[in-house]
């Protein structure tokens, strides 16, 4: 694909995200969470971030293995999979609505298919799977955390 309509394609879709995000806006779920529950969400979001610039970096340098195992770790990050006792998942379901936990899924879902591109050393599969997972990192953060981001709240 050339350089042109791929930036068309990703200047699509960012469009879209846009167009989407006016209509988003939830009250933010950050004032519903338990102590507990914040630091665990703040510190998986970190590791996230961290691992994001990573794959970034190891995408544009064709290091296929670095891109898996980041990619592997935000996987195996989401926080429905740590160790949570019976109320703190209890807590967590309570504190935030259905779409944030579907968005949440679907993002380590995403990462974990980024994680079999790379192993695959499928670049182009890659920089797709990266880019939607940039996309619904700006959908949730515009939605549901916009008292942390004012950048993405609703204008």
């Amino acid at each position: 694909m050339k350089y042109r309509q791929k930036v068309g394609y990703i200047s699509l879709a960012l469009a879209t995200i846009g167009l989407s995000l006016s209509t988003l806006a939830a009250d933010p779920v950050t004032p519903n969470l338990t102590d507990k529950l914040s630091r665990l969400l703040k510190q998986e979001m970190r590791s996230v971030q961290s691992a994001m610039a990573t794959i970034h970096v190891s995408m544009v340098t064709g290091d296929h293995e670095q891109v898996a195992t980041q990619a592997q770790q935000i996987h195996d990050s989401f926080i429905l999979k740590q160790s949570l006792t019976k109320q703190d998942k209890k807590d967590l379901m309570s504190a935030v609505p259905k779409g944030f936990v579907k968005l949440d899924k679907d993002f380590h879902r995403l990462a974990a298919g980024l994680a079999e591109a790379a192993k695959d050393k499928d670049t182009q599969k890659q920089y797709e799977l990266y880019n939607e997972m940039t996309g619904s990192c700006i959908a949730c953060h515009s939605k549901y955390v916009s008292d942390r981001f004012d950048g993405l709240a609703e204008q």
